[in-house]
């Protein structure tokens, strides 16, 4: 009887986190606009360095939650009215395995330097237009 007490305690230790993960998940979709996201938070060379997470569009800012994690808070948040995309490519040799399938790699900048983000290509099209929407009397850096 003890033996599958044991058992059972074990399971549901291991369950626990991995259902919070996905009611976290849930409370983030539910009030913005959302995106699968991926950041670069290290720039490590062979396309190391990538996190998968969820971008929360909400008013000005763009906040980054990591997928695997419990934080109630985001991770990183960028404002529109200071970031600036440089370019855009395809994923190069090692991040094609660590990015989502169809990802497009936006390189930009930010007053803390480069940032470096990954989104599924009818993602971009979103996250372009709400770069675009700045409000009145914000400088639209060039689209290079």
């Amino acid at each position: 009887m003890l033996a599958t007490e044991v058992v059972v305690g074990l399971v549901l230790l291991a369950v626990l986190p991995l259902v919070a993960i996905a009611v976290r998940r849930r409370v983030l979709q539910r009030r913005y606009g959302t995106i699968d996201l991926s950041l670069r938070l290290a720039r490590k060379g062979n396309g190391r360095g990538w996190v998968l997470g969820v971008g929360r569009f909400e008013g000005d800012d763009l906040q980054w939650y990591r997928v695997f994690s419990l934080a109630p808070r985001p991770r990183r948040t960028l404002s529109r009215r200071s970031l600036e995309v440089r370019g855009r490519r395809a994923p190069r040799g090692p991040e094609t395995l660590a990015l989502l399938s169809g990802a497009v790699v936006m390189e930009c900048r930010d007053p803390d330097g480069p940032v470096e983000l990954a989104m599924e290509s009818g993602a971009v099209t979103g996250f372009l237009a709400w770069l675009e929407a700045r409000p009145p009397g914000a400088t639209l850096p060039p689209l290079r």
